[in-house]
């Protein structure tokens, strides 16, 4: 389903070239967990925001099912990437003057569609992660864990093929961790979402099936 093809990306600082990432090739399958791991400046973010069609590569090409995103104009690539890759990050990004259904609607509304069904389907995804209790509760009134799962929620809003998570436990306590992690993995297992996580954490990376290791830019297992 994703086939990266000698991905590089080069940044120039103080007039040196910089590869954050080095001709990097993976295949990965529709319905896989696969866990980005690596130390700090390896490239793993990098990586998933050039997955996400966030990251413009210097060279190489990102296929989704034979598509190349960095073919695409930028009103495609940003269709593409509301309909098909859900974003999970360890900041959460939350609206803070908006509920948390009202937060889980964002991304449904550029595809149009009835508000009241809108929020249906918000409401029912919050139910789904075990939410459906604090719909109306803005941000700053939720828990940490709490506020992840409504970021999860709002990924999954317009049913995406692919959800993309860089470091969603990183600011949880053990406990909250495996919680996310649940959700995750039940997304990949009973819900066919291909999952592609980075993260730092021994405890993330045991729950996927493949795991692609980042050092200085390469990929090196």
């Amino acid at each position: 389903m994703i086939d990266i093809r000698k991905l590089t990306k080069t940044y120039t600082r103080s007039q040196q070239q910089v590869h954050a990432l080095y001709d990097v090739s993976i295949k990965i399958e529709a319905g896989s967990f696969a866990a980005v791991t690596g130390p700090s400046g390896s490239g793993k973010t990098t990586l998933l925001l050039s997955l996400g069609g966030l990251i413009q590569p210097s060279k190489g090409a990102v296929n989704f099912n034979g598509q190349n995103l960095y073919s695409l104009s930028p009103s495609q690539l940003a269709s593409f990437r509301n309909r098909t890759i859900g974003f999970v990050l360890q900041t959460f990004n939350l609206v803070p003057y908006l509920t948390a259904v009202e937060n889980v609607m964002l991304p449904m509304l550029p595809l149009g569609g009835n508000g009241a069904d809108l929020k249906k389907q918000a409401v029912n995804l919050l139910d789904r992660l075990g939410l459906s209790d604090r719909k109306d509760f803005f941000p700053r009134e939720l828990s940490i864990g709490q506020q992840q799962r409504v970021a999860i929620a709002r990924a999954l809003a317009n049913e995406p093929d692919v959800i993309l998570a860089d470091e969603p436990t990183g600011n949880l306590d053990p406990a909250l961790a495996e919680e996310i992690l649940d959700v995750l993995e039940d997304l990949n297992k009973n819900r066919s979402k291909t999952v592609i996580l980075v993260t730092h954490s021994p405890q993330a990376s045991a729950r996927a099936g493949i795991v692609l290791k980042l050092r200085e830019g390469m990929l090196v297992s």
